[in-house]
């Protein structure tokens, strides 16, 4: 499977035109922020970008991050100017075609930056295999991914290795393809659609409990987008499945509850965060407004007090007392639009 992926985005894909259908393009409007930082990122570059989400959380200034499946480079040249010069960024990807053109720009992206010295480093290898690229335990601040992860044949070893990269209280931000039923391995051979961020795809509800497994305990959705294809030829042979391109955050917090537990906690948001001085938005289930007193389950309360976040809250109350569920949390299918269509509950947590 390495080698089939590699020759499709080493050689059969030359750039985003080539993809046949739209699961590796990120949709909806841009932010400001990485708007302008786009600008200042080689053509080259952004011409084989093939993501399928935003990948830039809140507050990276000075942060540590590693992209896995960098590919040409392009989410980590963006990083690399939210991060400042006083940050870093090291991509890992293992077609040497993208690498590339990821390193041939890096001296034109410091001039551009003007930085005195790089900030980014490109490393070639698997994403299942990060231990043998040295890379020390606990020594990133955030992990992201852009529409890789469903590329992999080892998706519980790559989430193991996050965890052991990300500092305590660090998070992986990735997005990637998701599917609403397992994807039958028939459809898991076929290249293209492997290729395409298709039948690598999980389906969503075994995304979540491999994630728990592997130590991130409580999975938030930020955002999600149907995915609807657009190819006549694809959609015959994958019509029957729903894709679906989401954004999750997942801390490094260890012991969190496996659900949503209510100890009549509440957080107020100081509105210091640059760019998002009226919301601070953790997922899509907690939108907060600055200065406003805002319930949350004991699980948010620490993915805020224990993480880069905690500056910028006040905390109110405590742990003494145990009120039960949080009230909302649901179990279904998560995304919204399949929500809305099935007319399944929605939940005020997660």
């Amino acid at each position: 499977m390495h080698d089939q992926v590699q020759d499709y985005y080493g050689k059969v894909l030359q750039g985003s035109h080539d993809l046949k259908t739209n699961a590796c393009c990120t949709p909806g409007a841009i932010p400001k922020a990485i708007r302008q930082a786009l600008v200042n990122v080689h053509d080259n570059v952004l011409s084989r970008y093939y993501g399928c989400g935003l990948v830039a959380p809140q507050l990276l200034e000075g942060m540590r991050i590693l992209d896995l499946g960098c590919g040409s480079g392009r989410d980590c040249y963006v990083l690399a100017q939210l991060t400042g010069e006083n940050g870093s960024v090291v991509g890992v990807d293992m077609t040497p075609e993208q690498l590339e053109v990821a390193r041939a720009t890096e001296e034109w992206h410091r001039e551009r930056f003007g930085y005195a010295r790089k900030n980014t480093t490109f490393l070639h290898g698997y994403i299942e295999r990060l231990d043998e690229l040295n890379l020390p335990d606990a020594s990133f601040d955030i992990i992201v991914s852009n529409c890789v992860i469903n590329l992999s044949p080892d998706k519980e070893a790559v989430l193991r290795e996050a965890w052991r990269l990300l500092k305590p209280g660090g998070e992986l931000y990735f997005s990637d393809v998701y599917a609403d039923r397992r994807v039958p391995e028939s459809l898991r051979q076929d290249q293209e659609l492997y290729g395409e961020c298709l039948s690598g795809a999980l389906y969503w509800n075994d995304f979540h409990t491999l994630a728990k497994a592997c130590g991130f305990r409580d999975p938030r959705l930020v955002e999600d987008h149907p995915i609807t294809i657009e190819n006549e030829a694809v959609e015959q042979k994958i019509g029957h499945i729903r894709f679906f391109s989401a954004t999750y955050r997942l801390f490094k917090i260890e012991g969190l509850e496996p659900a949503c537990e209510d100890y009549g906690q509440a957080v107020i948001y100081k509105g210091s965060i640059p760019g998002h001085e009226e919301v601070f938005e953790l997922d899509a289930h907690h939108r907060i407004e600055r200065g406003r007193v805002f319930p949350v389950c004991g699980n948010t309360w620490r993915m805020l007090a224990e993480t880069r976040f905690a500056p910028h809250f006040e905390f109110i109350g405590n742990w003494d007392t145990h009120y039960g569920i949080f009230k909302g949390c649901g179990t279904d299918l998560p995304f919204g639009s399949a929500r809305d269509t099935l007319d399944a509950r929605s939940g005020d947590c997660c």
